[in-house]
Formats: C-alpha cells, sequence, structure tokens
C-alpha cells in the first residue's frame, strides 16, 4: 500500500487525526481575514467587467503578427482614447478589445489601428459588441445562484438537518466572495466564461462538503446513548476520515484545471479557457479548504448549543474524568510491580522489600545450590 494510502486508511481507523474542529476559531479567523480582504479589494477597486458586459468592439488582426502586445495596447490607446486589452493568440494574431465605443468611433479606430499596424484595414476584423447581451448573462447567472442556493438548502435540510444546510450555505458563499474577491484584487477579467466558470465551483464545494455530512450524519447516529466521544469529537472524526479522499478528488479536479489554464490560457492563448479555467482553480481550491475548515466545525459549534449535546458532553467529561481517578492507584500499582521509578514507587517498596526474606534463598548468596 502507498504511503498516502496507508495514511488515509489510518485517518479512516482513527489511529492518528488532526484536531481540526478543535482549533477551529483559527480557521474562523483565516476566512474572516481572506472575507475582509476580498470584500476591501470588491469595494475599492471592484471587478474588471469585460467587453461582453460594458459593450465596445473586438478587433482582430490576421496571423503572424510582428508587432508586440505592449506596441498594439498603445496603439489602441492613442486611437481610441480607452485602455485597450490586447491578447496574442494561438495562431499569432492579436485580440484587441477596446470598451465603451460605438458603431462610429469603431470605424474610425479600425482605420487608425489599420495604418499603425501596417495593415489592410479590410484585413482587421471588427466586431461591435452591446452591452444589453452581457447583461442578460449576469442577470441570468444571479437567478440560477439563488435558485441552486434554496434548493442545495431545502435538500440538505431534508437530508440531513437544517444545521448542515446553513453550514453548506455559508461555505458556499465563502468561495463565491473569495473567488470574485480575487478577480477584484489581481484585476482579472470578468467574462461569461467566469460565470460559467464560478457556478461550476458551486457544485465542486457541494460535493466535497456533502462527503463530510454524510460520514458525519452515519458515525453520530443514537450519539446520546454513548457516554465516550462529544458531537464535536466526533465531527473532527468525520473530517480525518474523508480527509485523503477530499484531498485527492480536489488535485484530480485541479490538475485538468490547471493544464486549461497555463497550457490552454497561458502558451495556446485560448482566452475562453483562460477565463473558465482561471475561476475553476480558485474556486476548487477555495471549496476544498471550505468544506474541511468551515462547514463541519460550523456544523459542530451549532450542534454543541443544543441541550441534549451539551449534556452529552458533560457525561463524556465526567466519565473521563471519573476514569482518570480510578487509574491513579491503579497506575501506581502496576508501576510498583515492574519496578519503574516514579514518585509513587516509594509508597509500593518498602514492603516489598520488608517481604523479601521471606522467598527462596533466603540468607543464601546467589550462584550454584550446594
Amino acid at each position: 500500500m502507498s504511503k498516502l494510502g496507508n495514511l488515509g486508511a489510518r485517518l479512516h481507523r482513527g489511529e492518528i487525526s488532526y484536531d481540526f474542529v478543535g482549533k477551529r476559531k483559527i480557521w474562523y479567523g483565516v476566512s474572516i481575514l481572506i472575507t475582509i480582504t476580498a470584500i476591501v479589494g470588491l469595494a475599492v477597486r471592484g471587478l474588471n467587467m469585460g467587453i461582453e458586459f460594458q459593450g465596445g468592439a473586438v478587433f482582430t488582426t490576421p496571423t503572424s503578427m510582428s508587432t508586440s502586445v505592449g506596441q498594439a495596447e498603445e496603439y489602441a490607446k492613442e486611437a481610441s482614447g480607452h485602455e485597450a486589452i490586447v491578447q496574442k493568440l494561438g495562431n499569432g494574431s492579436l485580440r484587441i478589445q477596446i470598451a465603451g465605443i460605438d458603431t462610429d468611433q469603431s470605424d474610425r479606430i479600425k482605420q487608425e489601428l489599420a495604418k499603425d499596424l501596417n495593415l489592410d484595414p479590410e484585413k482587421l476584423a471588427a466586431d461591435l459588441v452591446g452591452p444589453s447581451w452581457g447583461e442578460q448573462i449576469a442577470n441570468k447567472a444571479w437567478e440560477g445562484l439563488a435558485i441552486f442556493m434554496v434548493l442545495v438548502v431545502i435538500y440538505l435540510a431534508i437530508a440531513f438537518e437544517w444545521r448542515m444546510a446553513v453550514a453548506a450555505l455559508v461555505a458556499l458563499i465563502h468561495d463565491i466572495t473569495i473567488t470574485t474577491g480575487i478577480y477584484a484584487l489581481v484585476g482579472f477579467e470578468v467574462t461569461p466564461g467566469t460565470v460559467i466558470g464560478l457556478l461550476t465551483i458551486l457544485g465542486y464545494s457541494l460535493y466535497d462538503t456533502v462527503v463530510v455530512f454524510d460520514s458525519l450524519k452515519e458515525q453520530t447516529k443514537d450519539i446520546t446513548k454513548q457516554t465516550r466521544f462529544t458531537y464535536s469529537e466526533i465531527a473532527n472524526r468525520s473530517i480525518n476520515g474523508t480527509l485523503v479522499r477530499s484531498i485527492n478528488t480536489t488535485v484530480v479536479a485541479l490538475l485538468p484545471v490547471a493544464g486549461l489554464l497555463f497550457i490552454g490560457g497561458g502558451f495556446l492563448g485560448a482566452g475562453t479557457l483562460n477565463d473558465i479555467s482561471l475561476s475553476l482553480f480558485v474556486g476548487l481550491a477555495a471549496g476544498a479548504y471550505s468544506s474541511i475548515f468551515i462547514a463541519t466545525p460550523l456544523v459542530a459549534d451549532l450542534k454543541e448549543r443544543e441541550p441534549a449535546m451539551r449534556a452529552l458532553t458533560k457525561r463524556v467529561l465526567a466519565k473521563r474524568a471519573q476514569a482518570g481517578a480510578e487509574e491513579g492507584p491503579a497506575a501506581q500499582a502496576r508501576a510498583a510491580e515492574t519496578g519503574d521509578d516514579t514518585d509513587a514507587a516509594p509508597a509500593v517498596v518498602g514492603p516489598r522489600n520488608q517481604s523479601a526474606p521471606r522467598g527462596r534463598g533466603r540468607g543464601r548468596t546467589s550462584g550454584k545450590r550446594r
């Protein structure tokens, strides 16, 4: 068995574990800090909305252009008076996006760009994009997101319980906020592909969360009939038992997304692939974090507020205290029997030394018996 597989088996059996739930205040603090940073980024810098949402023109040059991306950006800015986004595509052509211009401006800019790029204006393709199309996509995305959230809460409340539904909803909002905040802070362009990727990550994040919840539901069945573990301890065992599985699924999902992002978008210059894969990459990482460090610890917090769980915790702690008190004299007796030199040993060593002459070989030296 591989080392990772052996680790997963030991985590599943409870032989080793990490106290995720016990250190939940640390994870909450980290998440709050990241979320505040993301919100500040959204408020200060805002999102860099693509041309599909603002309207404008897209100019595409022929293949094998010798003009660099930086030079094309300068030419486009001089011709339009607006900031331009230039991408070099895989076939060597340039894609120049200029937002906030109308048809008349587009024709004039096309002539000036063709002159600066030493091109025939007929060879410079120009496409106008209206802002209404992007606005429709954004509205439909918000509607789909709201419907998705409502259905998720209803399903989890029925399949599990309302506390798990609330925790899953918080984790999903956490993932969306972090992903959009990173877009704002870094200045990535938001396109319809970004919206598609953002909606896709919700399913991945929810999958990891539900896996842990299912294990937690199974292990907490008839929990009040035992006095060995508290709810938080069983929740922590559920996280550890599914930890390797969550890591494996996340890594397997991130590998092809990373290929799309760094190879498809970086080397080949595929703009649509770059838009989708970027949101997927950030969202998958955030979803894996929230399913382990946010969702289940939050469920444990909510459950521990119940009177039944509070009573269970008191019974478990009382039983452990009693067992510890009873273990004290027994530990001293075992230490004396084994001759362990501890602080309790002198209380037992005395009687044993006094009774030693009663044993075999009294008054004889060691050696062969004559």
